[in-house]
């Protein structure tokens, strides 16, 4: 199973170079089960990395484009009357899919994000009073431009909250952009790319993560970092939170090869799963919700 991840993670590697430890995160979260937010300057590879992980999946895709325009039923679907069965008949819209690409979920109005709670939390939507199930597996994946640029509209706490991990990619180091403008063209090498994981590997893998063996020690440090954001911010982790934080640390130590979470995979993951969740809290200039994250992570100490 470790050989399985590794090859995937490798895959995903070679189109977005330079950015393993990022590339790792995500490759945690769609194993946690959970959905994936990637903030950045628009040109660093949020999109390109997004449909690089699924087609390293083997699932149904979909792309949505968010715009300022763009209304729920756009992405939820709208009944429609048959008229020769006098009646109204549901026609699904792109969010019934394995894996959807939310690109740019920031230049829609809270409206339309609105839309996404249901289906990121319970995997299924209502629509006329009938509740429709999605796919099974359902994975988002979200990019986001910075809130300062022209267009975009903020996140609520409660969107933020359905996403497991934000990360960001960055501009690459010198050698790895060197790499890029001397290497095939991203979306030919995208096109190259062969599933690696089925879907029935994939829910398999995800069920093995749940299973990763939690000491009570290490929930006793879990907690305390929950504990501790709750007493220095004004609402702090949600439980919700919490159990986002347990399984990506599972899945981080299985992606290490362990039956068993240690504190270090809880720091590993700590800033993406805590930094989105901390920022309505920033008060200060030069703060972020990554700093936020980063002083609990050193001032919780391990039990």
């Amino acid at each position: 199973m470790k050989d399985r991840v590794a090859a995937f993670t490798r895959q995903i590697c070679e189109v977005i170079v330079g950015k393993e430890q990022a590339i790792k995160l995500a490759v945690a979260c769609l194993l946690a089960r959970g959905h994936l937010l990637i903030e950045d300057i628009p040109g660093v590879g949020k999109t390109t990395l997004s449909q690089a992980l699924a087609r390293s999946l083997g699932l149904g895709f979909q792309r949505i484009q968010f715009t300022s325009d763009l209304l729920p039923a756009d992405i939820l679907g709208n009944s429609i009357f048959d008229r020769e069965a006098q009646r109204f008949v549901f026609h699904r819209g792109p969010l019934f899919s394995q894996v959807v690409l939310i690109d740019e979920v920031n230049r829609a109005t809270a409206k339309t994000q609105s839309a996404l709670l249901q289906a990121m939390e319970e995997n299924q939507i209502s629509a006329d009073g009938v509740t429709h199930e999605l796919p099974q597996p359902f994975f988002v994946i979200a990019t986001q431009n910075p809130q300062h640029q022209v267009g975009t509209f903020p996140l609520p706490e409660s969107q933020l909250d359905r996403f497991l991990m934000r990360i960001q990619l960055g501009v690459p180091d010198r050698a790895s952009e060197r790499t890029m403008l001397l290497g095939m063209d991203r979306r030919e090498m995208l096109k190259e790319l062969k599933p690696v994981f089925s879907a029935d590997e994939l829910v398999e893998t995800q069920d093995a993560v749940r299973k990763v063996h939690t000491s009570a020690a290490l929930l006793d440090y879990l907690q305390d970092l929950l504990d501790a954001s709750r007493q220095r911010h004004s609402s702090g982790l949600s439980p919700r939170a919490g159990l986002a934080f347990l399984h990506a640390a599972q899945a981080w130590a299985l992606m290490s090869g362990r039956d068993m979470v240690l504190p270090e995979d809880i720091q590993a993951v700590g800033i993406p799963v805590m930094g989105h969740r901390l920022a309505h809290d920033i008060e200060q200039p030069g703060q972020s919700g990554h700093t936020l994250a980063d002083a609990l992570l050193r001032s919780v100490p391990v039990a």
